[in-house]
């Protein structure tokens, strides 16, 4: 008898994962995964449920691709402070007397309400000083956060080893863990959005909380067999506690590193303008992340401050003619005590926020370099150590950047950058003023 032949009917597939055929054989319909076989294999079954509680829906064309990466060493260090936060926690209750008969409970309660509400002040005024810096240099500020938070946890562990300072030292404690409240918050939203692919953060925060979850559950099962090896034994628990930090430290850094962002900010933006005045090369994303510092610096180049008020650099008729010389653009720079200062119009569009930028880094890295110029950087810091005039350092950057913002541009969109938005540290003062023509 000839046998019956096999008939696709429909194919599926559930985002990139594998796909099934619908067959019609011997009169029945059957459903198989790239025709090896029938559905329904436990190991296939464990690995999807595994996913859809732990991952976003549609991973991994939902996300970034340095999503999994991150996540990874995001996990490790969780679970690495979970641990630290046990021992912390438990040098705390020592310190406030749970175990000591002597202690009162109205003395654990002012102490215990002094660290909260110095905690919540600190919240306050670090987001007030700090809360716009946490988009637009995200990794710097988690990667300071969760150092932060050592130190924090550092300071509760010792503690209990000077009474008279105790309350002084948990408050300070209190107020470091209000800043890593905020700065890790802030940051995780910056670097969610930044791996939201398909307008999917709700989702990807509500994973990476399952995700947490799951450490913590995992560091809260260790920490039952830790509690005893602990309790009133120094020597163990700083040991422990330096162990669980340097892997916290370690997982961190590496998470930050894998994170690769299309988006500009000045650091990245910087390194990307440097190597084209250099070579003529645009780096790829890849290539600007790997090379983006991700730890606070506190000296460089002379600062720059974008979106300020225009007396903030003028404080004569002289100065506005000389800011204005050059007006065709919808921006203004000027230098002012060793700051790169810019000025912006209503009607700027992204492509002028960039323009303005690159235009005060090439100033800005002149005015005080920190590595050899090369190019037409050097060229132009001979033009102002011959002149020693500020407006003509910015005249000279601004014909430069007549010359290679545009190839520099598409080059940048050519590369991968988003060029939509950016995450330059813009304040909100615009000005507007007459045109030449005018």
């Amino acid at each position: 008898m000839e046998r019956e032949k096999t008939i696709l009917l429909a194919t599926e597939k559930y985002a990139s994962l594998e796909s099934w055929n619908y067959e019609l054989n011997g009169g029945a319909l059957e459903r198989k995964i790239d025709g090896k076989g029938t559905e329904g294999t436990l190991g296939n079954s464990l690995t999807g449920v595994f996913k859809s509680v732990f991952l976003p829906q549609g991973y991994p064309d939902s996300v970034s691709q340095d999503y999994l990466q991150y996540q990874f060493w995001d996990t490790l260090q969780a679970f690495a402070s979970s641990l630290s936060g046990t021992l912390a926690t438990q040098a705390s209750l020592r310190g406030v007397g749970v175990g000591n008969q002597e202690a009162t409970v109205a003395a654990a309660t002012i102490t215990w309400l002094l660290r909260d509400g110095t905690g919540m002040l600190g919240r306050i005024l670090f987001a007030w000083h700090k809360g716009n810096k946490l988009d637009s240099e995200a990794k710097k500020w988690r990667l300071f956060a969760d150092v932060l938070n050592d130190i924090a946890m550092f300071m509760e562990i010792l503690a209990p080893i000077f009474p008279t300072c105790f309350t002084v030292i948990v408050c300070t404690a209190g107020v470091f863990k209000s800043v890593v409240g905020v700065a890790g918050g802030a940051t995780r939203a910056a670097l969610t959005m930044h791996q939201a692919r398909r307008d999917n953060m709700a989702d990807i925060s509500a994973k990476d909380g399952s995700q947490e979850t799951l450490v913590n559950l995992a560091g809260l099962l260790i920490s039952l067999g830790l509690i005893p090896l602990v309790t009133d034994n120094p020597p163990v628990t700083f040991i422990l506690f330096s162990v669980f930090t340097i892997l916290h430290l370690f997982a961190n850094y590496k998470a930050v590193r894998s994170v690769v962002m299309e988006t500009l900010n000045e650091a990245r933006l910087n390194i990307l303008l440097r190597q084209y005045l250099s070579d003529g090369r645009v780096l790829s994303p890849q290539e600007a992340n790997r090379r983006e510092p991700v730890f606070l610096e506190f000296r460089g180049t002379a600062p720059v401050r974008l979106g300020v008020r225009l007396g903030e650099f003028v404080s004569s008729y002289e100065d506005l003619q000389a800011a204005m010389k050059n007006s065709n653009r919808p921006f203004l720079i000027g230098v002012k005590h060793g700051c790169v200062c810019v000025c912006l119009g209503p009607e700027a569009s992204v492509c002028d926020e960039i323009w303005a930028m690159c235009q005060a880094l090439c100033i800005s890295t002149v005015l005080r370099p920190v590595a050899p110029l090369e190019g037409a950087l050097k060229q132009l810091s001979i033009s102002h150590g011959e002149k020693k005039d500020h407006w003509d350092l910015v005249y000279e950057s601004d014909k430069l950047m007549d010359q290679i913002f545009q190839p520099f541009l598409k080059g940048l969109e050519e590369a991968g950058w988003q060029m939509s938005r950016n995450l330059l540290d813009w304040d909100e003062w615009r000005v507007e003023w007459k045109k030449k023509s005018s």
